[in-house]
């Protein structure tokens, strides 16, 4: 099982995100939880990503720590992968 933390910038890019959204995102954010793998942004990237519709989470593990750092529809996805 994997404990789930949270960047400083998280919030912010929840915020954005349109509340009947929320659920459904919550649902799939909830796995992370879970022993499974996930897809890297790119080989080599320490950055996951998890697709929920046209939404993007990306996060980092640490140990048994699955650290989200970012969630937004796929254009402010392309705009936060190029700013890393």
């Amino acid at each position: 099982m994997f404990e789930i933390g949270y960047d400083k910038d998280w919030t912010s890019f929840w915020k954005k995100i349109p509340r009947e959204q929320h659920e459904r995102i919550l649902k799939k954010i909830l796995e992370l939880k879970e022993d499974k793998q996930f897809r890297h942004l790119k080989l080599g990237s320490p950055y996951f990503v998890l697709e929920v519709g046209q939404y993007r989470i990306c996060f980092i593990e640490e140990d048994t720590k699955r650290i989200l750092m970012f969630v937004g529809n796929h254009k402010d996805y392309e705009k936060w992968i190029g700013m890393k």
